[in-house]
């Protein structure tokens, strides 16, 4: 992502780099394709430094890649086809102009240019509210990153596979992720809960062994934003955890950029496994085939896998307006464990909380369609885990298979609200770190 801050971000890696300064921001950015994973990508190679007006450090690189055996092709070599239209420009008017331009020329669909329209100013919204002097610059140059990389993927629609390895060369999908949700965090009061708990799941992932996070699910930006507070304390949780992600991220056409730079098993959701009644069988077979891929993950240790076993994103209850985490479904979460259980690699399973909705809230209802309206705002968020929860220690006086999955599932979700509540009354209370209980120690570890 094309971030303005105070440090420098690489989304390309090129095997020599030159710079170039300019002594104001300019999005005229240098374009060439790339061979990668079997697909063209049309990148710009871009680095951005602190220096005074945010000014652009442009990089050339060599027509051939010697890491990883990408062919990079210079530009106006004959076989550049991606559009340039939204890396060229230099001010918003250009930017929505761009829109304009690619639906009436019919390269863009006009449900995604009215979405493409809507996101800027929703997200030019939630950035000004930050506060932060260079807000313009963020947003347009944010933005046209956001836009190129949707346009592309218009034009060249990028497949998943059951297990989906994060994209981060040639073009670094993972960085661009966390710089579009970074200006949206208001970090002054964002809060961790058990950042000591992180600490030694990084050091048991080091030891080989295997850990399951089990938590409630709030928004598109849930990964981001669990990367972007972790990412100074335990960057190999930040970077390497694996979602297990459901049909609607990895197929809305605004939503697929963000998703390419996670680690995914790709699931498609009860929730929405009979909305078309034809499909529901392929969809279950799909869903064997990524059951596999985990398993397999499993077995070769040292993987941090996040699930959100009530199916969907929490929703604010009708009545009351109040949010809380949607409950958990005993089969996924019994599934999990056994998979974990079963992989003879050591495993530990967390109870996880998130509050993060207030920055990118799901639509009320559960929409079947694809191509939800993008709300978005600057706004604090929380992440808390608690201790693990052993499986055999909780169930011990249970009488059937049937009492026991629901009472670890009780368990772990009692847990979640739990921290939940900790996290609502240190951001939503205004309490800040003296809504600390015993069993939740908040912190800001990002000071």
């Amino acid at each position: 992502m094309l971030i303005l801050s105070a440090a420098p971000h690489t989304f390309f890696s090129t095997s020599r780099v030159s710079h170039r300064s300019s002594p104001s921001l300019s999005l005229k950015l240098p374009s060439f394709s790339v061979r990668y994973s079997g697909r063209r990508c049309f990148c710009p190679c871009v680095l951005y430094c602190s220096k005074v007006g945010g000014m652009a450090e442009l990089a050339e690189v060599e027509k051939k890649d010697s890491t990883g055996g990408a062919t990079v092709v210079a530009s106006g070599s004959g076989e550049e086809k991606h559009s340039r239209t939204f890396l060229d420009v230099r001010t918003e008017e250009e930017l929505l102009a761009g829109i304009r331009k690619e639906k009436e020329s019919g390269r863009l669909p006009s449900n995604v240019a009215s979405g493409l329209e809507e996101l800027y100013h929703n997200y030019r919204s939630a950035v000004f509210k930050s506060g932060d002097p260079k807000a313009d610059e963020i947003v347009l140059s944010n933005m046209a990153v956001a836009f190129d990389r949707i346009f592309l993927d218009v034009e060249d629609p990028f497949v998943f596979t059951p297990y989906h390895k994060a994209m981060r060369e040639p073009f670094d999908y993972y960085m661009f992720g966390q710089n579009y949700i970074r200006p949206l965090v208001d970090f002054r009061n964002s809060y961790v809960g058990n950042i000591d708990i992180f600490c030694a799941m990084e050091s048991q992932l080091q030891q080989g062994h295997n850990i399951v996070l089990i938590s409630n699910h709030q928004s598109e930006a849930d990964p981001a934003i669990i990367a972007l507070s972790l990412e100074k304390t335990t960057p190999r949780i930040a970077e390497d955890m694996t979602y297990v992600a459901g049909d609607r991220v990895i197929t809305d056409t605004l939503c697929k950029p963000f998703s390419m730079g996670r680690n995914l098993l790709c699931v498609y959701s009860k929730k929405h496994m009979n909305d078309v009644p034809e499909l529901a069988e392929m969809k279950r077979r799909a869903n064997t085939r990524s059951l596999k891929e985990m398993a397999l993950l499993l077995r070769g240790g040292s993987q941090i896998i996040w699930i959100a076993p009530s199916g969907g994103r929490d929703r604010p209850d009708p009545v009351t307006e109040e949010w809380y985490p949607a409950p958990f479904d005993a089969s996924s979460v019994d599934n999990m464990r056994r998979l974990a259980e079963h992989s003879d690699v050591p495993g530990h399973i967390y109870p996880m909380a998130l509050l993060c909705h207030d920055i990118m809230p799901p639509p009320p209802q559960v929409e079947k369609d694809i191509g939800e309206r993008r709300v978005i705002s600057f706004h604090g968020a929380g992440l808390s885990v608690a201790p693990e929860i052993s499986f055999l220690e909780i169930t011990a006086a249970c009488g059937n298979p049937e009492e026991a999955k629901e009472t670890y599932t009780h368990a772990l979700y009692n847990s979640v609200v739990e921290q939940y509540n900790v996290l609502k009354s240190a951001i939503h209370g205004k309490q800040g770190l003296n809504a600390s209980t015993p069993y939740v120690s908040l912190s800001q570890p990002w000071n």
